[in-house]
């Protein structure tokens, strides 16, 4: 009996013990380490609303963010205060050196193009706050890795962006483009020379449908699944953003999180089976195409077999090959219908510069096929798509959060405040890029990217240095082929029930669709 108590009290005395140091542990995460880190950031002149427990900045964030999606503005207004409301209010409020409270963590808002410049090409000492469970359920891959884990799937997956590779991707590319002019078409009657059409799903269709052409070649009808699932994934973001930050909060059964796990594990199965498939045929030594999924498995199987065969030591396994198929659909999909949609909403606005691209895409094609050759002769094509990228980049902030205790320009930057790259404001800053920062004008790239910037690390919307996205010029080959294979077909130009409301979550979306009058030509 007395061993039994003596135990029992043990038992006790470790349970205090255990409870103690949790609450201690919760007490540092949620109140000391946040009001040592603002001591240390407001000793430094930064400035930014006092911490409030918990959620810090993060009820009003949600609460501006949701205030602002609602609305619509002109073309013509500034998109700064519309895309990046909150950010933007902090900076007029506190000014270039201010911070927002992330929950209990202060993230230094960054717009200066040096600084981004020494982040970026440092990704050794900067990497990716964590933990980012939406990003990596929707994205996840090389996006989320870092050092030599990171080197190793970028040296594996960086020959399926060859531009050998990418040539060989142009038929498939111009198929999905050609099955998309070929159904517009088909929605005018004999008669109709004109006719409205909400172009932003059409074109989120067709990206959907050239990354899974050319992800997973005769496999394509289960990717344009997994891009239904992945675009409603996307949808949920604004819910699961409320609580994110709070460890394990993604295990609670809401009804937000519970629709988020069952479209994961709907693409993990569906991607899981087509990998499945690929490797058999590989094994039985079946010619399985030239898609990105086979080269990224092909140079996955050299990588390995260059170390001798131990797969667990390097390589991927299919849980790597997963997550890479998945980031493939997020920044192969988004990236590029973006980009079309924003392009052809300035082109309707624009008709100069429509009329110019069409007279060019005349010269280099006629009315022929366009070819990976030509894409590459299309000057006026490319400063349209450059500006339309400045004015509206797909990601208008990145994070990165440093490893070390280290000097950020004038600042000592400790280990727990995170940054928040602010894309969107540097490329709609008027310092750098003129009183004119706001008008859509593609001249401003007519002498290349560095003449247009003078030289300042101000344009990067597909991020920049090592780190930089492996398919940016697969986004640009398909965004100008899309866009060469329209102007052949239409002119456009917008309806009067267009709203303009650029809204920006993950990516920078149209709120209420793309509204244009397409002509027949």
């Amino acid at each position: 009996m007395k061993m039994e108590l003596k135990l029992s009290s043990i038992f006790i005395s470790v349970l205090i013990v255990g409870l103690i140091t949790w609450a201690v542990r919760i007490l540092n995460w949620v109140w000391f380490r946040p009001k040592k880190l603002e001591k240390l950031l407001r000793k430094q002149g930064l400035q930014g609303n006092p911490y409030r427990f918990l959620l810090g900045d993060m009820k009003t964030l949600i609460s501006v963010t949701k205030e602002e999606q609602t609305k619509s503005i002109q073309l013509s207004d500034h998109l700064a205060p519309h895309i990046l409301p909150y950010y933007h209010q902090i900076i007029n409020e506190y000014g270039q050196n201010s911070f927002i409270w992330f929950g209990p963590s202060p993230r230094l808002n960054i717009t200066d193009p040096q600084l981004m410049k020494e982040i970026l090409t440092k990704p050794e000492v900067f990497h990716k706050p964590l933990p980012d469970p939406i990003g990596e359920t929707i994205a996840g891959g090389l996006l989320f890795l870092e050092d030599e884990k990171w080197a190793q799937h970028r040296k594996i997956i960086n020959p399926a962006f060859h531009m050998e590779k990418l040539k060989n991707m142009v038929s498939a590319i111009r198929l999905s483009c050609s099955n998309m002019v070929e159904k517009w078409e088909s929605m005018f009657s004999r008669s109709e020379r004109s006719l409205e059409i909400d172009v932003w799903p059409h074109l989120e269709s067709l990206s959907g449908d050239v990354i899974s052409r050319t992800a997973f070649g005769s496999s394509h009808e289960e990717g344009r699944r997994i891009f239904e699932l992945h675009r409603e994934q996307v949808k949920l973001v604004l819910e699961l953003l409320k609580f994110f930050f709070i460890p394990g909060w993604r295990f609670v059964p809401t009804k937000a999180n519970r629709r988020m796990r069952a479209i994961s594990k709907e693409i993990q199965s569906l991607l899981r089976g087509i990998i499945n498939q690929r490797e058999k045929a590989m094994e039985r030594g079946e010619t399985v195409g030239d898609d990105l999924l086979s080269t990224l498995m092909e140079s996955n199987l050299k990588e390995i077999e260059e170390h001798g065969g131990k797969k667990k030591d390097v390589g991927m396994d299919i849980e790597d090959v997963i997550n890479e198929c998945k980031l493939f659909y997020f920044a192969g999909s988004e990236t590029t219908s973006l980009l079309l949609v924003w392009t052809m909403v300035m082109l309707s606005k624009h008709q100069e510069w429509q009329v110019r691209a069409r007279e060019e895409v005349s010269q280099v094609f006629g009315k022929n096929e366009p070819t990976f050759e030509g894409l590459n002769r299309l000057k006026v094509v490319t400063t349209i798509l450059h500006e339309v990228l400045r004015l509206y980049p797909p990601v208008p902030l990145i994070t990165r959060a440093p490893t070390k205790t280290l000097k950020l320009g004038n600042i000592t930057l400790p280990v727990g405040v995170d940054l928040i790259l602010l894309i969107g404001l540097l490329h709609h800053d008027p310092k750098i890029w003129g009183d004119d920062v706001n008008q859509f004008k593609p001249e401003r790239f007519s002498e290349g990217i560095s003449s247009a910037t003078k030289g300042q690390f101000s344009f990067i919307p597909f991020s920049a240095g090592p780190r930089v996205c492996v398919g940016q010029q697969f986004a640009m080959i398909e965004a100008k082929l899309a866009l060469v294979m329209i102007l052949q077909k239409f002119s456009f130009e917008l309806s009067s029930s267009y709203l303009h409301a650029p809204f920006s979550i993950l990516t920078l979306r149209p709120q209420y669709g793309a509204a244009l009058i397409l002509h027949r030509l």
